[in-house]
């Protein structure tokens, strides 16, 4: 299965959340066992996989879609747009030399 680069994204998102959440509960409290690590991993989890759910998420929803295309079009513009800059000859008409 090949992930969307989005995809991926999320992906990282989650591992992070949870391997953080985990890591801290544990640090927090040793004692806590394996389920409560596997609880405090899996709320830290609830917050990305809503946003995932959001369609207006600017992030990971449609708004991110959109505002994606419309960048990658600026973008596009501005390039072909930029040139390379072209040299002025020169006049021979710098600094005038100081006569006493």
């Amino acid at each position: 299965m090949k992930l969307k680069e989005k995809q991926k994204k999320m992906l990282e998102t989650y591992i992070a959340s949870f391997g953080v959440a985990v890591a801290q509960s544990y640090q927090a409290n040793s004692d806590l066992g394996i389920d409560g690590l596997l609880i405090a991993g899996l709320i830290a989890v609830v917050g990305p996989a809503i946003r995932a759910i959001n369609p207006k998420d600017p992030a990971f929803g449609w708004v991110a879609n959109v505002a994606d295309a419309e960048l990658k079009k600026l973008a596009k513009k501005a390039e072909t747009k930029k040139k390379a800059p072209v040299k002025k000859k020169s006049s021979g008409g710098g600094k005038p030399s100081q006569m006493a």
